[in-house]
């Protein structure tokens, strides 16, 4: 960087003061700008601070905000009009990280386009990721500094953030002068690049090599990348916490359940595919609308989400609870032991009853009344029923309903005695 450039191109900008932010829309509407509120959201330690920064934000008590490289500056001022001198500091890039950035960006005609259209090319900033330059910060890289006196994000800071995110979303240049280098700057340093770069000599590399060369190197192929590693917990989606009202037919709390139930569900996957031996087992079947609504019941703890997954069924209330409890005590075959009241095949039938002779073969066998693959014991509220893989699961009868009672065995004896109504 020289002088010309700096006299140019100052290297702070101040903005003016934003209106308040109606009630119902976010703060950002960029990916970007979704980041820079991330690393806001996941790194402070008091979630309380972060909402109240946010409602200050709306409501338009963030003055002016000075952007320089390294810091935000604004007065933010409380509700009783108090006002606060509040600082964001943020990382530079060193003149290493520029290089490799701006090296980038000027190797792709599409990347300069795109920044001065005022848009972040995802590709770039996952492309500089790899160079080891984090473009957009992330948890523990926004530094608060306010004279309110909080240690941590206060509302003051947080506010500042909200503020910078829309100011982000309209120039994304505001990112850029915070890491160290103003526009004009990097607009002459991407055009001398891009152009050196067009004027360079081909190398006998770039000419390209006979197709039988290319042919007979096409069933090379280069080692696959390492497995990636399994996060220790699921991933936390954003919040849909805007102070505002939302749309009249959304229910937060269900797209908000939905979401993490997602992320536990992706690294559950995620586990049994990084397992050894997963890519020699067969792959599961998958659920039926009736299993995915059970499993998500079992996960859900709001009574309002449970009850909108059993209407949206045709189940009462009761039928989901007892159907979750089939569920926990053994996924789709549990289920489906609750719920399939199916007849058995001779072949079937007979192995059964061998079973049912073997496991009472030393001592007294109770007395079993079967209805199709259902098997009740005279004289109690005690029933064993068999699945269609072969296993005995155990039920008892509770107010004229029957329950079931614990997981499956695979004789009927081991069930039996399993059944805590025993």
């Amino acid at each position: 960087m020289n002088t010309r450039d700096r006299d140019r191109d100052p290297y702070e900008k101040t903005f003016p003061a934003l209106p308040p932010a109606p009630g119902g829309r976010g703060f950002a509407r960029t990916w970007w700008g979704h980041a820079w509120l991330r690393a806001l959201e996941d790194s402070a330690l008091d979630g309380t601070q972060v909402k109240q920064g946010r409602r200050y934000a709306r409501s338009g008590a963030v003055g002016a905000v000075s952007v320089r490289p390294g810091g935000l500056t604004a007065v933010v001022r409380d509700p009783d009009g108090t006002a606060h001198r509040t600082d964001v500091l943020v990382q530079e890039f060193t003149e290493a990280q520029w290089d490799r950035l701006l090296g980038l960006a000027a190797a792709e005609a599409g990347y300069i386009a795109a920044l001065l259209d005022r848009e972040v090319p995802p590709e770039l900033a996952e492309d500089a990721a790899a160079a080891g330059v984090e473009l957009l910060p992330g948890i523990g890289d926004l530094d608060p500094r306010c004279d309110c006196g909080e240690w941590d994000h206060c509302p003051h800071t947080a506010a500042l953030c909200y503020q910078v995110a829309r100011l982000l979303d309209q120039d994304p240049f505001v990112l850029l002068l915070l890491r160290g280098r103003g526009e004009r700057e990097l607009v002459d340093e991407l055009e001398e690049r891009s152009t050196a770069e067009a004027q360079a000599p081909q190398s006998p590399a770039d000419e390209g090599i006979p197709a039988a060369e290319a042919f007979a190197a096409g069933g090379v192929r280069p080692a696959l990348p390492p497995l990636p590693g399994l996060p220790a917990v699921p991933g936390q989606p954003p919040t849909l916490d805007t102070e505002g009202e939302p749309e009249p037919d959304l229910d937060v709390d269900a797209v908000e359940f939905l979401a993490q139930a997602a992320a536990t569900e992706a690294h559950r996957r995620l586990a049994e595919a990084l397992a050894p031996g997963h890519a020699d087992r067969a792959p599961a079947a998958p659920l039926t609308l009736f299993e995915d609504a059970v499993r998500l019941t079992a996960e859900a703890g709001g009574f309002r989400v449970r009850s909108r997954l059993a209407a949206a069924t045709g189940r009462s209330r009761a039928d989901m609870e007892l159907a979750v409890r089939a569920w926990g005590f053994g996924a789709g075959p549990g289920l489906a032991a609750l719920e399939d009241d199916w007849t058995p095949d001779r072949s079937t039938l007979a192995r059964a009853r061998a079973a049912l002779v073997e496991a009472w073969a030393d001592g007294e066998a109770p007395v079993l009344r079967r209805v199709r693959a259902r098997w009740t014991e005279a004289g109690t509220d005690r029933q064993l029923r068999l699945g269609r893989e072969g296993r005995w699961w155990p039920y008892h009868r509770e107010a004229g309903r029957w329950i079931p009672s614990g997981p499956s065995a695979p004789d009927p004896g081991s069930a039996l005695e399993a059944d805590p109504a025993r």
